[in-house]
């Protein structure tokens, strides 16, 4: 395969009709011209220029020789201009997908964030697959998810949900990395006007006839046991929702009531209280999900520097009252 030098030497010297003038321009000697241009021509076995008393003229074949490696070098040119705007942000596509509470406020945040940092670069927010979390990373259909470690539980279709944080080699990350971001505390969300909404912490023994409810994983009651234990027996679910507007809105109603994640607290109703609960619920860690640091793009370590910096603001918010 040939290297580009010699094509811009070849092009110097169809330009300038001299290889003294072309030699001139690329910093080189006249011999070392003529013999790069010696050596093409051995190689491609015709004559690419006549020389002549003073200079050269291209032959046919030397003009469309020359035409052609300046298309090549333009090509190159293109690439590297192109490359580099990836590299420097400047262009390219991030592709994202995150379950429905982390969709109330941190990636809206973190995607008005990077587009003002990076207006060049595409974001789009792809549906995920609730059942296979990690399979959109993998397969390469999206470049960043967020999953909680029940996803990964979930992932592995696991038959509980007790998480040992130190056993993460059980879930299969062939080619991915786990950036933890927070542990978000499960906080029980009650209608304004409910018995308990004035206690500052709700134990809950105290809901052992409430209606739950229920949603689409893993925003939903999370792992049963402990919450049934604490309850002194399973929560009795009256109602299923996916949509978190649903949700509140049937807790507003009085029609029961919910867990609340750390990442929803920002988009909780007004006519809704939120209070920690005795005993306190196990927490839910919160990961990012990409290709391995080697494989990873620019614009995804972007992100992750980002969200990771929203995740640690968030870890603590106000109370919701």
């Amino acid at each position: 395969m040939l290297e580009t030098w010699p094509l811009r030497v070849l092009v110097e010297v169809d330009r300038r009709g001299s290889f003294s003038a072309a030699a001139e321009a690329l910093a080189m000697t006249q011999p070392a011209v003529s013999r790069q241009i010696a050596a093409l021509e051995r190689r491609f076995g015709v004559p690419l220029f006549r020389r002549l008393p003073r200079g050269v003229r291209s032959t046919a074949a030397g003009a469309e020789a020359a035409r052609l490696a300046r298309d090549v070098l333009d090509r190159l040119l293109t690439m590297e201009s192109r490359l580099a705007a990836y590299a420097e942000l400047t262009s390219g596509e991030l592709r994202l997908c995150a379950f429905p509470s982390a969709n109330t406020f941190l990636v809206p945040e973190a995607i008005r964030r990077f587009s003002a940092a990076h207006p060049g670069v595409t974001l789009s927010l792809v549906q995920r697959d609730p059942a296979r979390p990690l399979a959109a990373v993998r397969d390469g259909m999206v470049d960043l998810a967020l999953v909680t470690e029940w996803d990964l539980y979930a992932d592995r279709h696991a038959a509980k949900y007790a998480v040992d944080r130190s056993g993460l080699d059980w879930v299969p990350l062939d080619g991915l990395d786990l950036v933890p971001l927070l542990d978000e505390e499960l906080q029980l969300a009650l209608p304004a006007g409910h018995r308990l909404a004035r206690q500052a912490r709700v134990r809950l023994r105290e809901l052992p006839d409430e209606v739950w409810i229920e949603g689409a994983h893993p925003d939903c009651l999370g792992p049963i046991p402990p919450l049934a234990d604490a309850l002194g027996g399973p929560p009795r679910i009256g109602f299923t929702c996916d949509d978190w507007h649903g949700k509140q809105a049937l807790v507003a109603a009085g029609a029961g009531v919910m867990l609340v994640p750390t990442l929803a607290r920002p988009a909780i109703r007004h006519d809704l209280v939120l209070r920690p609960t005795s005993p306190v619920l196990p927490a839910r860690r919160v990961y990012a999900v990409s290709a391995t640091a080697r494989s990873r793009a620019p614009a995804v370590a972007a992100m992750l520097t980002l969200l990771a910096g929203l995740a640690a603001a968030d870890r603590d918010p106000p109370a919701h009252s």
